[in-house]
């Protein structure tokens, strides 16, 4: 009985130290990592400066004096190594799409966090290359920041660059910043967030475009609510010709949102964010609801569509605001893009609904008890999703009255009246088409 406890006590003490073990070592691991980087091409070199935590290095054994303190006398050949084995080999960046062989490491330093030189291309050069630290400068090696300039050789300042950071073992949630300075034209700033893949710094049109397009074909498959709308709409009709004119108008308007919104003309209060997305549940709520009640005027049915894709087009802008910094130049091209691909996606979509829809309908249940029951379910989501987030929407303070808000309201008032219109002139050509036979 004593040897069977004394084995219970050593396997559970075992146990707890591997667990401690494990705790620190997870523990090592930095939650949230920043990477500031610096791009400027000039002549045949390409300057990168790069600035990072030196706590997110790990396996390294930087030289201490004691209690922590980075041994800043004999540190110059561990930050270099450091700098090469975490830095340069998580930096792949390519000219004219063919990537550029391994840099020539010029300096690396440690820095004191509160230092500030990186909020500008020329002082941060200016500091990673000047002199560094005194020796005796208190500064713990978990505190630190690692400064680095890299020098890449390349043809020319004048090509196209692209960048590929793989830097998300340095921590839990990495964060890149990049800034690429050409010699010509303005700065570009990226926020890249883990492993983003490759990132062209400089895009042509169709390398904006066909990456927008991706990204709202993406975008309408992932996005459960508006796929939910979109359902609202196919249920009651699933002829070709209706459903065309249906989408078509949907996509019309909340194209017309969202280059306003990526144009700036919407508020930017913390407000209307929440206020869009209970918009578009109550407005899949609605469109649910008609379907019960049997409402299946297509002329009605386009008009909504239409009206409810102006809502829409704003939480698409939503999605775009992270992502419009891959458009580099080509803002409008990028927009128009990134439309195509959502109604790509829509389409991908009623070419998999419609027929499922029409098989269901006809040789499972009643079309009017299936339209009712489908439309039932989406609207007991809708009213949930309505509910919550009209709670969170409470929640805010809206805007005290004043005349930028005025001006603002009278605005988006004024294009809702051209809209709607449009809507109205549209619906009266349709009519007319249809009462006058001679009309071709």
């Amino acid at each position: 009985m004593a040897s069977t406890f004394r084995r219970k006590i050593l396997l559970a003490t075992t146990a707890l130290s591997l667990l401690l073990s494990a705790t620190a070592f997870a523990h090592d691991i930095p939650a949230s990592v920043v990477v500031q980087t610096y791009l400027r091409p000039q002549g045949q070199t390409l300057h990168v400066l790069v600035r990072a935590p030196l706590a997110a290095m790990r396996d390294v054994e930087f030289p201490l004096r004691g209690d922590g303190l980075l041994d800043l006398a004999g540190a110059d050949k561990t930050l270099q190594d450091a700098a090469r084995l975490w830095l340069s080999r998580d930096l792949e960046i390519l000219e004219q799409d063919t990537r550029l062989p391994a840099p020539r490491l010029v300096a690396a330093r440690a820095s004191l966090p509160s230092d500030r030189s990186f909020v500008a291309y020329d002082t941060a050069l200016a500091h990673v290359t000047g002199p560094p630290l005194a020796p005796d400068v208190t500064l713990y090696w978990n505190q630190a920041l690692l400064d680095v300039l890299f020098e890449y050789p390349i043809a020319s300042d004048r090509s196209t660059f692209s960048i590929r950071p793989t830097l998300g073992r340095l921590g839990i949630r990495v964060v890149t910043t990049v800034r690429y300075q050409p010699p010509a034209g303005a700065e570009r700033a990226f926020e890249l967030t883990g492993d983003p893949g490759l990132v062209r710094l400089d895009p042509r049109w169709h390398q904006a475009a066909w990456r927008f397009v991706q990204l709202g074909f993406s975008h309408i498959l992932d996005g459960t609510d508006h796929l939910l709308f979109l359902f609202c709409l196919v249920i009651p009709f699933r002829r070709f010709r209706a459903l065309a004119v249906i989408v078509t108008a949907f996509t019309i308007a909340h194209s017309m949102t969202l280059i306003a919104a990526a144009s700036g003309l919407v508020p930017g209060a913390l407000w209307f964010p929440p206020l869009i997305e209970t918009l578009i549940a109550a407005s899949i709520l609605y469109m649910a609801l008609e379907n019960i009640a049997g409402v299946n005027n297509v002329q009605r049915r386009w008009a909504l569509a239409f009206g409810f894709g102006l809502v829409h087009g704003f939480g698409f802008s939503f999605a775009l605001r992270e992502t419009l910094q891959f458009a580099g130049s080509h803002l409008l091209t990028s927009l128009l893009a990134f439309n195509l691909g959502v109604e790509l996606g829509q389409l991908f979509v009623l070419a998999l609904l419609v027929p499922a829809l029409t098989l269901w309908l006809r040789y499972v249940v009643a079309e009017r008890m299936g339209t009712i029951i489908l439309s039932a379910l989406v609207a007991h989501t809708a009213w949930h999703w309505t509910a919550d987030r009209w709670e969170r929407l409470r929640q805010f303070d809206w805007p005290a009255p004043n005349l930028l808000v005025v001006a603002l309201g009278v605005r988006w008032l004024i294009a809702a009246v051209l809209a709607a219109a449009l809507v109205w002139l549209v619906t009266i050509a349709i009519r007319r088409k249809k009462e006058d036979p001679a009309v071709n």
